[in-house]
């Protein structure tokens, strides 16, 4: 059973990182990195985000296997001044690294690590955190679904 669990899991989530990349491929620079509603996040800022929250949730809270990198934002929104290919390079790496973890490791095996506030209580195992990436990383999708179209017209891109 935990099998054909993760197997679905897996497909929904990897579903929504492809509709992420789908959704701003094409995008040149100063697509990227302009931002156009009032909180002032930017679509690759977005992206790193995602990157950073695969990081945390599979290498930092589920395994402990890494220390938490400083959050690149602070107060200001997601923006980054990084380059696009590497931005584009963490956000697969860190997808990379979560389909390692989630391959090795039983759906049931508790965090090692805590996440601050009421989402850490929520999250007890594995697939607890496979359900909240899904989550976060359809929202972003989401998000950025909007920005596009607002660049350029172009809407429905992406597997689903």
């Amino acid at each position: 059973m935990d099998d054909d669990e993760k197997t679905a899991l897996l497909m929904f989530l990897e579903a929504q990182r492809a509709s992420v990349l789908a959704i701003i491929e094409g995008l040149d620079v100063e697509a990227l990195t302009t931002p156009l509603l009032p909180s002032g996040w930017t679509p690759l800022g977005l992206v790193e985000h995602l990157g950073h929250a695969e990081r945390h949730w599979f290498q930092e809270i589920l395994t402990g296997s890494a220390e938490p990198l400083p959050w690149p934002y602070g107060d200001v929104p997601l923006t980054t001044d990084r380059r696009s290919s590497e931005v584009f390079e963490f956000y697969r790496a860190q997808c990379e690294r979560s389909n390692a973890v989630l391959a090795s490791t039983p759906l049931s095996a508790p965090p090692r690590g805590r996440h601050p506030g009421p989402l850490g209580e929520e999250i007890t195992d594995l697939r607890r955190i496979v359900l909240h990436m899904i989550e976060e990383t359809a929202r972003h999708a989401g998000h950025l679904d909007i920005v596009r179209e607002l660049i350029d017209g172009k809407t429905g891109l992406g597997p689903r």
